[in-house]
């Protein structure tokens, strides 16, 4: 009997790497029919109780998967239930995962659900982290991983306050910069065309310029800065433009670089053009009660001031 599970376990590892993505109980069954099920139970069970198989939950039903060796150690004395929840935690990556979503997929009690969340989080395995999408929710996700950017709200985010003042500053900082570099371009006296070119800048130069400054205490991104930058265009001071680039060119992305100049309009615009509406370029998804509305837009509240 001990020779045939031995025999029986081999066999389920060997079926497992052949479909790493993981087995179902109808796959062992396939390949194995001769085999009772209360064997596969002991067999599996004894890869499960080893650390060898992770548990997972699918459409289809309850998936073994063979787990990684480096992973094997972490989990070394858990039950079943702890590791159907840690591979679960582990699936959503730095996003993270609601303790609701992890009840839904794991089919388990919530006060055992909890319990587990707590044990896990006491062996420093996984960790909680509030999201700025739910101010009262909290994510967990595996303890070494770095939260994605939509969980933090990115360096924008300071404890889940939008950091609306620190926005503003390197709004004109970044405007201060660009100027500059227009100016320099019309101090030059060269000819109109030479003029226009020489006030680009590209957003690793602004993105220089801003982490010399030191006035951020979050590392930036030219992600970021370019997100700025953004902005400084849905308000009209700024203008893009988009050249190719040599391979390997620093600021360049997939051959391609980004431009910006300060700008200034040559006639105040007048009518709806002068309302935020009328350029928004998130106006399909404004509506009031939602993320973006009229009643919480910056915009339309200094356009109302003026």
């Amino acid at each position: 009997m001990k020779d045939n599970i031995n025999t029986l376990v081999s066999r389920i590892i060997e079926l497992c790497h052949q479909f790493p993505h993981g087995i179902t109980d109808q796959v062992i069954q396939n390949e194995m029919p001769h085999i009772e099920a209360q064997q596969r139970a002991v067999a599996i069970n004894r890869l499960l109780s080893m650390g060898q198989l992770d548990l997972l939950r699918s459409n289809t039903g309850l998936l073994y998967r063979i787990k990684d060796s480096q992973n094997a150690g972490k989990m070394k004395g858990s039950d079943n239930q702890e590791k159907l929840v840690y591979q679960i935690i582990e699936d959503a990556g730095n996003k993270g995962i609601w303790s609701r979503d992890i009840r839904y997929k794991s089919n388990l009690p919530l006060t055992e659900i909890n319990k587990i969340l707590k044990n896990l989080e006491s062996k420093k395995l996984i960790k909680a982290v509030k999201s700025v999408a739910a101010s009262k929710k909290k994510v967990y996700m595996l303890y070494n991983l770095q939260p994605d950017r939509s969980v933090t709200g990115g360096a924008w985010y300071s404890d889940q306050d939008f950091e609306s003042e620190f926005v503003e500053v390197l709004n004109q900082q970044c405007f201060k910069f660009l100027q500059s570099k227009a100016e320099t371009a019309r101090e030059s006296k060269q000819n109109p065309m030479i003029q226009r070119n020489s006030s680009f800048a590209s957003s690793h130069e602004v993105w220089k310029y801003i982490c010399e400054l030191g006035i951020s205490k979050v590392e930036l991104s030219m992600e970021d800065i370019e997100t700025i930058l953004n902005t400084l265009i849905y308000d009209g001071k700024v203008e893009m433009t988009i050249i190719a680039a040599k391979e390997g060119t620093v600021g360049s992305v997939d051959g391609h670089m980004k431009l910006y100049r300060a700008v200034s309009p040559i006639i105040p615009p007048t009518g709806l053009v002068r309302a935020p509406c009328g350029l928004c370029p998130v106006f399909d998804d404004c509506h009031e009660g939602g993320e973006i509305s009229p009643s919480n837009c910056i915009y339309m509240t200094e356009w109302l001031e003026f």
